[in-house]
């Protein structure tokens, strides 16, 4: 059985993951140091670049599932015992994640982008130039992500397995539009001049530990309530 409040959270425990945002705010000033003057740039390259990640990763949920759906019964006591490891799993990324908000490090396990990733992610990144180049290296910017966000996602594929394969799509799509949606309000703001990139990456950068508390918050909460039967 499939929770909506357990869909939503995970998927807005991705949407405010900092490495997400992080790429979010590097392609953004790509755009904006190659052509200054044409602020259209912005706001299409935004878009392109949320909808590669949209449609990457709507794919990656549709073959973890499919793999999930083979790997585990609908019913009986192994089945059980793995939606119980789906919530201590989740409970894990939680502890994670609040350890981040105590003590902070660049390149958390599970949390954030691995260090030794980051160049050749932001070199990819630095080559948009256009709309068309921030779609194209959008679907492969999804591989440097997968480290820092894979994990909620993981836990909603698990549970979506159960449920008959037509059925799922619309719960992935809700997952993943959520999962773009600041991508998309950064990219707006920035397009309609409400902000820009220094200040959303300046927040970022400021407020990144207690992104980790509501993330870890969220997920603790939500594998305790998983693990012990009250969301199933």
């Amino acid at each position: 059985m499939v929770s909506l409040i357990e869909i939503v959270s995970l998927a807005a425990v991705d949407a405010i993951n900092p490495c997400a945002l992080a790429v979010m705010t590097i392609v953004l000033m790509s755009l904006l140091i190659h052509d200054p003057k044409k602020r259209s740039n912005i706001l299409w390259g935004g878009v392109a670049f949320s909808l590669a990640v949209f449609i990457l990763y709507f794919l990656y949920g549709l073959i973890m599932i499919q793999f999930f759906s083979h790997l585990i019964p609908e019913t009986g006591k192994f089945s059980f015992y793995v939606f119980k490891g789906f919530g201590m799993f989740a409970i894990i990324l939680g502890i994670l994640n609040l350890k981040d908000f105590i003590v902070y490090k660049p390149g958390g396990i599970a949390t954030e982008m691995p260090l030794k990733l980051r160049p050749k992610m932001k070199s990819l990144v630095k080559k948009i130039t256009t709309p068309k180049g921030a779609f194209i290296i959008g679907l492969f910017v999804t591989l440097f992500l997968l480290p820092c966000t894979i994990g909620p996602y993981i836990i909603a594929s698990g549970k979506l397995s159960t449920v008959n394969f037509l059925k799922t799509i619309p719960w992935l799509l809700l997952y993943n539009l959520i999962f773009i949606l600041p991508m998309l309000g950064i990219t707006l703001a920035i397009y309609l001049g409400l902000t820009s990139v220094d200040k959303v990456s300046g927040w970022k950068e400021k407020n990144i530990k207690y992104l980790h508390l509501i993330e870890g918050s969220i997920l603790t909460i939500l594998g305790i309530l998983m693990f012990t039967g009250i969301l199933h």
